[in-house]
Protein backbone atom coordinates (compact mmCIF):
# COMPACT_ATOMS: atom_id res chain seq x y z
CA UNK A 1 0.00 0.00 0.00
CA UNK A 2 1.27 3.44 -0.92
CA UNK A 3 -0.07 6.74 0.33
CA UNK A 4 -1.08 9.41 -2.13
CA UNK A 5 0.20 12.84 -1.08
CA UNK A 6 -1.73 15.83 -2.45
CA UNK A 7 -2.51 19.20 -0.85
CA UNK A 8 -6.12 19.04 -2.01
CA UNK A 9 -6.80 16.02 0.20
CA UNK A 10 -6.57 18.08 3.39
CA UNK A 11 -6.88 15.71 6.34
CA UNK A 12 -8.22 12.88 4.17
CA UNK A 13 -5.68 10.10 3.63
CA UNK A 14 -5.73 7.99 0.46
CA UNK A 15 -3.81 4.73 0.15
CA UNK A 16 -3.33 3.11 -3.25
CA UNK A 17 -3.74 -0.66 -3.47
CA UNK A 18 -2.80 -2.18 -6.81
CA UNK A 19 -4.97 -5.25 -7.20
CA UNK A 20 -5.98 -6.76 -10.56
CA UNK A 21 -9.61 -7.79 -10.09
CA UNK A 22 -9.68 -10.11 -13.13
CA UNK A 23 -7.88 -13.03 -11.43
CA UNK A 24 -10.10 -12.55 -8.36
CA UNK A 25 -13.21 -12.86 -10.51
CA UNK A 26 -11.86 -15.97 -12.23
CA UNK A 27 -10.54 -17.74 -9.12
CA UNK A 28 -13.76 -19.59 -8.27
CA UNK A 29 -15.01 -19.76 -11.85
CA UNK A 30 -12.10 -22.06 -12.73
CA UNK A 31 -12.72 -24.64 -10.02
CA UNK A 32 -12.64 -28.41 -10.47
CA UNK A 33 -16.38 -28.46 -11.21
CA UNK A 34 -15.52 -26.99 -14.62
CA UNK A 35 -14.04 -30.35 -15.54
CA UNK A 36 -13.29 -30.77 -19.25
CA UNK A 37 -15.85 -28.20 -20.34
CA UNK A 38 -14.89 -25.09 -22.27
CA UNK A 39 -15.42 -21.58 -20.94
CA UNK A 40 -17.21 -19.06 -23.17
CA UNK A 41 -17.28 -15.37 -22.37
CA UNK A 42 -17.88 -11.95 -23.91
CA UNK A 43 -16.02 -8.72 -24.44
CA UNK A 44 -15.08 -5.85 -26.71
CA UNK A 45 -12.07 -5.87 -28.98
CA UNK A 46 -9.86 -4.36 -26.25
CA UNK A 47 -11.36 -6.23 -23.30
CA UNK A 48 -9.02 -6.94 -20.37
CA UNK A 49 -11.50 -9.63 -19.35
CA UNK A 50 -11.05 -11.46 -22.67
CA UNK A 51 -7.30 -11.26 -22.26
CA UNK A 52 -7.46 -12.54 -18.68
CA UNK A 53 -9.73 -15.49 -19.52
CA UNK A 54 -7.49 -16.47 -22.43
CA UNK A 55 -4.39 -16.32 -20.24
CA UNK A 56 -6.07 -18.33 -17.48
CA UNK A 57 -7.13 -20.92 -20.03
CA UNK A 58 -3.57 -21.26 -21.29
CA UNK A 59 -2.12 -21.61 -17.80
CA UNK A 60 -4.67 -24.15 -16.58
CA UNK A 61 -5.29 -26.10 -19.78
CA UNK A 62 -8.91 -24.92 -20.14
CA UNK A 63 -10.51 -24.41 -23.55
CA UNK A 64 -11.78 -20.87 -23.99
CA UNK A 65 -14.05 -19.11 -26.47
CA UNK A 66 -14.20 -15.34 -26.74
CA UNK A 67 -17.37 -13.80 -28.19
CA UNK A 68 -16.25 -10.38 -29.42
CA UNK A 69 -18.63 -7.46 -29.94
CA UNK A 70 -18.84 -6.32 -33.57
CA UNK A 71 -17.08 -7.50 -36.69
CA UNK A 72 -13.70 -9.09 -37.17
CA UNK A 73 -10.87 -6.73 -38.11
CA UNK A 74 -7.55 -8.04 -39.37
CA UNK A 75 -4.82 -7.92 -38.37
CA UNK A 76 -5.93 -8.56 -34.81
CA UNK A 77 -5.19 -5.87 -32.27
CA UNK A 78 -2.67 -6.72 -29.50
CA UNK A 79 -5.36 -7.83 -27.01
CA UNK A 80 -7.07 -10.25 -29.40
CA UNK A 81 -3.76 -11.40 -30.87
CA UNK A 82 -2.60 -12.34 -27.39
CA UNK A 83 -5.89 -14.10 -26.67
CA UNK A 84 -5.57 -16.12 -29.86
CA UNK A 85 -1.94 -16.95 -29.06
CA UNK A 86 -3.14 -18.31 -25.71
CA UNK A 87 -5.42 -20.72 -27.57
CA UNK A 88 -8.70 -18.84 -27.26
CA UNK A 89 -11.14 -19.37 -30.12
CA UNK A 90 -12.42 -15.99 -31.26
CA UNK A 91 -15.89 -15.51 -32.69
CA UNK A 92 -17.89 -12.36 -33.36
CA UNK A 93 -21.42 -11.21 -32.61
CA UNK A 94 -23.10 -8.26 -34.33
CA UNK A 95 -23.82 -5.37 -32.00
CA UNK A 96 -27.58 -5.91 -31.98
CA UNK A 97 -27.24 -9.55 -30.91
CA UNK A 98 -24.46 -8.64 -28.51
CA UNK A 99 -26.80 -6.36 -26.57
CA UNK A 100 -29.03 -9.42 -26.08
CA UNK A 101 -26.19 -11.78 -25.16
CA UNK A 102 -27.70 -12.46 -21.73
CA UNK A 103 -31.03 -13.66 -23.13
CA UNK A 104 -31.95 -17.36 -23.34
CA UNK A 105 -32.41 -17.06 -27.12
CA UNK A 106 -28.90 -15.81 -27.84
CA UNK A 107 -27.30 -18.18 -25.33
CA UNK A 108 -29.21 -21.11 -26.84
CA UNK A 109 -27.73 -20.24 -30.25
CA UNK A 110 -24.27 -20.10 -28.74
CA UNK A 111 -24.71 -23.49 -27.07
CA UNK A 112 -26.00 -24.95 -30.32
CA UNK A 113 -22.82 -23.82 -32.04
CA UNK A 114 -20.25 -24.46 -29.32
CA UNK A 115 -21.77 -27.33 -27.36
CA UNK A 116 -24.56 -27.74 -24.86
CA UNK A 117 -22.14 -28.17 -21.96
CA UNK A 118 -20.12 -24.99 -22.59
CA UNK A 119 -19.88 -22.82 -19.45
CA UNK A 120 -21.00 -19.25 -20.17
CA UNK A 121 -19.30 -16.54 -18.14
CA UNK A 122 -20.90 -13.05 -18.23
CA UNK A 123 -19.14 -10.04 -19.74
CA UNK A 124 -16.64 -8.72 -17.21
CA UNK A 125 -16.78 -12.02 -15.33
CA UNK A 126 -19.29 -10.74 -12.77
CA UNK A 127 -21.31 -13.61 -11.30
CA UNK A 128 -21.81 -15.26 -7.93
CA UNK A 129 -18.47 -17.09 -8.09
CA UNK A 130 -16.65 -13.86 -8.97
CA UNK A 131 -18.03 -12.19 -5.85
CA UNK A 132 -16.42 -14.83 -3.66
CA UNK A 133 -13.02 -13.87 -5.03
CA UNK A 134 -13.57 -10.13 -4.73
CA UNK A 135 -14.92 -10.53 -1.19
CA UNK A 136 -11.47 -11.71 -0.10
CA UNK A 137 -9.87 -8.33 -0.88
CA UNK A 138 -10.82 -6.45 2.33
CA UNK A 139 -9.38 -9.22 4.48
CA UNK A 140 -5.97 -8.72 2.84
CA UNK A 141 -5.70 -5.09 3.98
CA UNK A 142 -3.63 -4.94 7.16
CA UNK A 143 -3.77 -1.20 7.81
CA UNK A 144 -6.63 0.81 9.28
CA UNK A 145 -9.13 2.30 6.84
CA UNK A 146 -12.69 3.61 6.69
CA UNK A 147 -13.67 3.44 3.01
CA UNK A 148 -12.66 1.27 0.05
CA UNK A 149 -13.11 2.87 -3.38
CA UNK A 150 -13.12 1.05 -6.70
CA UNK A 151 -14.12 1.73 -10.31
CA UNK A 152 -17.44 0.16 -11.37
CA UNK A 153 -18.18 -1.31 -14.79
CA UNK A 154 -20.45 -4.29 -14.17
CA UNK A 155 -20.76 -4.07 -10.36
CA UNK A 156 -19.10 -7.37 -9.49
CA UNK A 157 -16.00 -6.00 -7.79
CA UNK A 158 -18.01 -3.55 -5.68
CA UNK A 159 -20.58 -6.20 -4.77
CA UNK A 160 -17.85 -8.58 -3.61
CA UNK A 161 -15.88 -5.96 -1.67
CA UNK A 162 -19.09 -4.90 0.09
CA UNK A 163 -19.81 -8.48 1.12
CA UNK A 164 -16.31 -8.89 2.55
CA UNK A 165 -16.10 -5.63 4.50
CA UNK A 166 -15.60 -5.72 8.26
CA UNK A 167 -18.24 -4.02 10.38
CA UNK A 168 -18.08 -0.24 10.29
CA UNK A 169 -16.34 0.09 6.91
CA UNK A 170 -17.94 1.28 3.69
CA UNK A 171 -17.38 0.79 -0.03
CA UNK A 172 -17.74 3.54 -2.64
CA UNK A 173 -17.78 2.73 -6.33
CA UNK A 174 -17.26 5.17 -9.20
CA UNK A 175 -19.30 4.30 -12.28
CA UNK A 176 -17.37 4.54 -15.56
CA UNK A 177 -20.60 4.29 -17.60
CA UNK A 178 -23.01 7.06 -18.46
CA UNK A 179 -26.57 6.47 -17.23
CA UNK A 180 -25.36 3.81 -14.82
CA UNK A 181 -28.19 4.05 -12.29
CA UNK A 182 -29.07 0.44 -13.09
CA UNK A 183 -25.81 -0.71 -11.49
CA UNK A 184 -27.28 -0.43 -7.98
CA UNK A 185 -29.77 -3.13 -8.92
CA UNK A 186 -26.97 -5.23 -10.41
CA UNK A 187 -24.94 -5.06 -7.20
CA UNK A 188 -27.96 -6.21 -5.19
CA UNK A 189 -28.78 -8.96 -7.68
CA UNK A 190 -25.23 -10.31 -7.61
CA UNK A 191 -25.13 -10.28 -3.81
CA UNK A 192 -28.43 -12.18 -3.60
CA UNK A 193 -27.19 -14.77 -6.09
CA UNK A 194 -23.93 -15.27 -4.21
CA UNK A 195 -25.06 -14.98 -0.58
CA UNK A 196 -28.85 -14.89 -0.48
CA UNK A 197 -28.80 -11.39 1.02
CA UNK A 198 -27.66 -7.82 0.34
CA UNK A 199 -25.56 -5.28 2.25
CA UNK A 200 -26.18 -1.57 2.83
CA UNK A 201 -22.53 -0.61 3.34
CA UNK A 202 -21.90 0.61 -0.22
CA UNK A 203 -22.82 3.36 -2.66
CA UNK A 204 -22.11 4.20 -6.32
CA UNK A 205 -21.15 7.69 -7.46
CA UNK A 206 -22.48 8.41 -10.97
CA UNK A 207 -20.87 11.83 -11.53
CA UNK A 208 -17.42 10.97 -12.93
CA UNK A 209 -18.13 8.99 -16.11
CA UNK A 210 -16.73 11.79 -18.37
CA UNK A 211 -19.14 10.98 -21.18
CA UNK A 212 -19.43 7.22 -20.82
CA UNK A 213 -17.45 4.00 -21.05
CA UNK A 214 -13.98 4.48 -22.58
CA UNK A 215 -14.83 8.15 -23.23
CA UNK A 216 -12.96 11.15 -21.96
CA UNK A 217 -12.83 14.93 -21.86
CA UNK A 218 -9.88 17.32 -22.20
CA UNK A 219 -9.86 17.67 -18.41
CA UNK A 220 -9.61 13.92 -17.88
CA UNK A 221 -7.05 13.60 -20.68
CA UNK A 222 -4.83 16.08 -18.88
CA UNK A 223 -5.29 14.14 -15.64
CA UNK A 224 -4.30 10.88 -17.36
CA UNK A 225 -1.29 12.42 -19.10
CA UNK A 226 0.01 14.14 -15.99
CA UNK A 227 -0.55 11.29 -13.53
CA UNK A 228 0.05 8.39 -15.96
CA UNK A 229 -2.87 6.21 -14.91
CA UNK A 230 -5.13 3.87 -16.87
CA UNK A 231 -7.95 5.94 -18.33
CA UNK A 232 -11.03 3.75 -18.74
CA UNK A 233 -11.43 2.86 -15.07
CA UNK A 234 -8.72 4.04 -12.68
CA UNK A 235 -8.40 7.69 -13.72
CA UNK A 236 -12.13 8.30 -13.30
CA UNK A 237 -12.10 6.86 -9.79
CA UNK A 238 -9.01 8.80 -8.69
CA UNK A 239 -10.29 12.02 -10.21
CA UNK A 240 -13.55 11.51 -8.33
CA UNK A 241 -11.84 10.82 -5.01
CA UNK A 242 -9.68 13.94 -5.27
CA UNK A 243 -12.55 16.13 -6.39
CA UNK A 244 -14.84 14.93 -3.60
CA UNK A 245 -12.09 15.39 -1.01
CA UNK A 246 -11.45 18.95 -2.20
CA UNK A 247 -15.14 19.72 -1.84
CA UNK A 248 -15.35 18.33 1.70
CA UNK A 249 -17.35 15.20 0.88
CA UNK A 250 -15.25 13.08 3.28
CA UNK A 251 -15.05 13.70 7.01
CA UNK A 252 -11.59 14.99 8.03
CA UNK A 253 -9.45 12.06 9.11
CA UNK A 254 -11.14 9.59 6.75
CA UNK A 255 -8.75 6.88 5.54
CA UNK A 256 -9.52 5.71 2.01
CA UNK A 257 -8.14 2.67 0.19
CA UNK A 258 -8.34 3.23 -3.58
CA UNK A 259 -8.19 -0.07 -5.45
CA UNK A 260 -6.13 0.33 -8.63
CA UNK A 261 -7.69 -2.36 -10.82
CA UNK A 262 -5.79 -1.57 -14.03
CA UNK A 263 -2.18 -1.50 -15.08
CA UNK A 264 -0.24 1.74 -14.58
CA UNK A 265 1.04 3.38 -17.75
CA UNK A 266 4.60 3.28 -16.51
CA UNK A 267 6.73 4.06 -13.49
CA UNK A 268 5.04 4.13 -10.08
CA UNK A 269 1.31 3.76 -9.67
CA UNK A 270 0.97 7.51 -10.08
CA UNK A 271 3.83 9.64 -11.37
CA UNK A 272 4.29 13.37 -11.59
CA UNK A 273 1.85 14.39 -8.88
CA UNK A 274 2.15 18.20 -8.61
CA UNK A 275 3.36 18.49 -5.03
CA UNK A 276 6.65 19.16 -3.33
CA UNK A 277 8.25 16.24 -1.60
CA UNK A 278 7.46 12.57 -2.27
CA UNK A 279 4.50 11.76 -4.44
CA UNK A 280 4.09 8.31 -2.96
CA UNK A 281 4.92 7.55 0.66
CA UNK A 282 4.63 4.38 2.71
CA UNK A 283 1.81 4.48 5.29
Amino acid sequence: MEELVDPGLGRVRVFLMHDDNKPRKLKYNLGPELGERRLLTFGGAYSNHIRAVAEAGRRHGIGTIGVIRGEEHLPLNPVLAHAAACGMTLTYLDRGSYRLKHTPEVQARLRERWGADVVILPEGGSNAAALRGCAELPGEISGAYDVICCPVGTGGTLAGISAGLPEGRRALGFAVLKGAGFLAGEVERLQREAYGRTWSNWAINLDYHFGGYARSTPDLDRFIAKFRVEGVYVAKMLYGILDLARHGAFTPGTRIVAVITGQPLGGPVIAGWPVSGPVIASP
